[in-house]
């Protein structure tokens, strides 16, 4: 993965990048491919995805990796920054003959150094449970393909469950599965369990139990991915017809949703805490959305193409130390203000870097995120307070009753409110500094306004789903599969795909359902789809050029990151003080990579 001699600079691959934390370093030895290592001719084939588990063996070495390229689908021993990658010695190997495999997740539950239950996705609709260890016969589900036909498009196991599994297609549909029930040899009868706005879930209708146990109807076009929050209450989707929707999985009910620029949305994570979540699709930005406000607070843009994965970093987010700052509001705002941002950073399934507080410098919190997309760049965010929390010292703005204007100073013990109306806030946004200590919010050149409405955040939710996506019979459950498909193959892979595309195409019917129901082309400029004025807009911490092909893995480990490319390259690069003697040898023999 080297850069090729004679290109332009700005064509080269970085083989190094700088963050505050340190230098980042690509570890040419620790690459992942292929036996051979010749890159993939990726035309027409599935992205390359990349999953990880730790068995817990007794070496220490317990880290294993499987990844997909084109028809084959490998198991290693994951050496990561210790040693070098021996590639002639998979511990699995499978090559699939009429379909390829599309994605995969490991049971972290149920595995061990003798055993692992891996899920794989199939392009022909089918998943496989098998074990790579011991390499038994596995399970086919969907075998005849007579629950759904179409692209496996995501597959994970049900957080905390050893036996359920859920799976997304590109008809737009996911199912729930479980491993110890057979899916039945005629197709499944669905009976309707609960129906809200753009979704419907059914249960299946036969005397025996059997698969699928849930079968849920999710919005227009493919379902691209989803992702359970750390708590595993609740589930993120995000789909081709360019909305999040979020919902509470136990309870089958529809929390918030958001709508992207315009395309599709193609990826989703949830920070550490369970607080936010981050969208990137095919607008080329990422999108960050408050699960508690159930709106938009930040877009990042830095990509030049649609961004294909988003991932928090864990292991980087972290407490520091602000500046001294003014502090309008009692002292039990204050007490709650630092009590706040500790349990923020606790309650984060990571290392924390920590450092000591003074009852003069309350504790801040900076989220790590990073996204990879088909401009074959890996950009890195920073999500601060400022951005977070633009007016944190006014303890009322937090109950979104009034709004601070931006541009005044603070003074100490008075409270400097702007009344504003729901619709036209007048708070101006704030950018991310580059200093993550300035406590004080600084204006954007431009007006940023954020949209708060003028209830309290308990009313967030109702707002959003009663006013600007009215409740009603959902469009999707009243069109038929034969129709839906027709849908999914006009718009799919549009790239110049816009939301006057999608309305222009629904406006009829969805004016026959429900006359209440926002045209989806009028969600610009509303809670669902804030203009991009409305909102702080972030700027990369770094944006970097690493790989030929566009990427399609983003993984944060604790010593290292890991990247994929669709040429079939899984790429280590060793956080900083973390490369040893790997970092050495690549310095030797890497002479052509660029240093950043």
């Amino acid at each position: 993965m080297a850069a090729e001699g004679g290109g332009k600079e700005m064509n080269e691959i970085k083989t190094q990048f700088t963050t505050r934390e340190g230098v980042y370093k690509l570890l040419t030895h620790s690459e992942y491919s292929r036996p051979n290592r010749v890159p993939f001719n990726s035309q027409g084939s599935n992205p390359v995805k990349v999953s990880f588990v730790n068995v817990n063996d007794q070496s220490g070495n317990g880290e294993r990796i499987c990844f997909n390229v084109g028809r084959e689908l490998y198991f290693y021993i994951y050496k990561g920054v210790r040693k070098a990658a021996d590639l002639s010695k998979p511990i699995d190997k499978r090559i699939y003959k009429g379909t390829q495999p599309t994605c995969h997740d490991f049971n972290h539950l149920t595995a061990t150094a003798e055993s692992v239950s891996l899920l794989v996705g199939f392009s022909a609709g089918q998943v496989q449970l098998i074990d790579p260890i011991k390499k038994e016969t596995s399970k086919l589900f969907n075998e005849e393909r007579l629950i759904d036909k179409s692209r496996v498009t995501c597959v994970k196991w049900v957080s905390g469950s050893e036996s359920l599994f859920l799976v997304a297609h590109s008809t737009g549909s996911m199912y729930l599965y479980n491993v110890e029930h057979a899916c039945g040899t005629t197709a499944p009868h669905y009976q309707l369990l609960k129906q809200g706005d753009s979704y419907a879930v059914y249960t299946c209708k036969s005397k025996s139990t059997r698969n699928p146990l849930l079968k849920w109807t999710v919005g227009e076009g493919a379902l691209n991915e989803f992702a359970f929050s750390p708590d595993g209450k609740f589930l993120a989707c995000v789909s081709q017809d360019g909305f999040l929707r979020v919902f509470n999985f136990d309870a089958v009910e529809l929390h918030g949703t958001m709508k992207s620029y315009f395309g599709g949305l193609l990826c989703v994570c949830w920070s550490p805490d369970g607080k936010y979540i981050v969208a990137g699709g095919e607008d080329d930005l990422v999108t960050v959305w408050s699960f508690s406000d159930c709106r938009v607070i930040a877009r990042g843009h830095g990509h030049k193409s649609w961004v294909s994965v988003v991932s928090f970093d864990h292991y980087t987010t972290s407490v520091e130390e602000t500046e001294p700052m003014e502090f309008s509001g009692s002292d039990e705002d204050f007490q709650d203000h630092m009590h706040f941002g500790r349990d923020r950073a606790n309650s984060t399934q990571s290392r924390l870097s920590k450092r000591n507080s003074t009852d003069s410098r309350p504790v801040s919190v900076t989220y790590r995120f990073g996204s990879v997309g088909q401009d074959t760049q890996l950009c890195l965010w920073d999500l601060t307070e400022d951005i977070l929390f633009p007016h944190l010292p006014l303890s009322r703005t937090r109950t979104h009753t009034n709004v601070m204007n931006a541009t005044c100073p603070p003074l100490s013990g008075v409270s400097v409110l702007v009344g504003t109306n729901p619709g036209t806030n007048g708070n101006n946004g704030v950018s991310v500094g580059s200093n993550p200590g300035n406590s004080l919010p600084t204006p954007l050149p431009r007006s940023n306004s954020l949209p708060h409405s003028a209830g309290n955040t308990a009313n967030s939710k109702s707002s959003i789903i009663d006013g600007t996506v009215a409740t009603g019979t959902s469009k999707f459950a009243t069109l038929s599969l034969h129709e839906r498909k027709e849908r999914h193959h006009e718009k799919d892979h549009k790239r110049n795909h816009s939301m006057g595309h999608i309305s222009s195409k629904s406006s009829d019917k969805l004016n026959l359902l429900t006359k209440t129901k926002a045209d989806p082309a009028k969600t610009l400029g509303t809670t669902l789809c804030p203009r991009m004025e409305d909102v702080p807009l972030l700027e990369p911490l770094i944006c970097k050029k690493i790989a030929h092909e566009r990427l399609t893995v983003l993984i944060f480990l604790e010593d290292c990151i890991v990247t994929a490319c669709q040429e079939g390259f899984i790429c280590t690069w060793a956080r900083p003080g973390k490369g040893g003697l790997l970092s050495s040898q690549n310095q030797a023999n890497s002479p052509s990579g660029t240093v950043v």
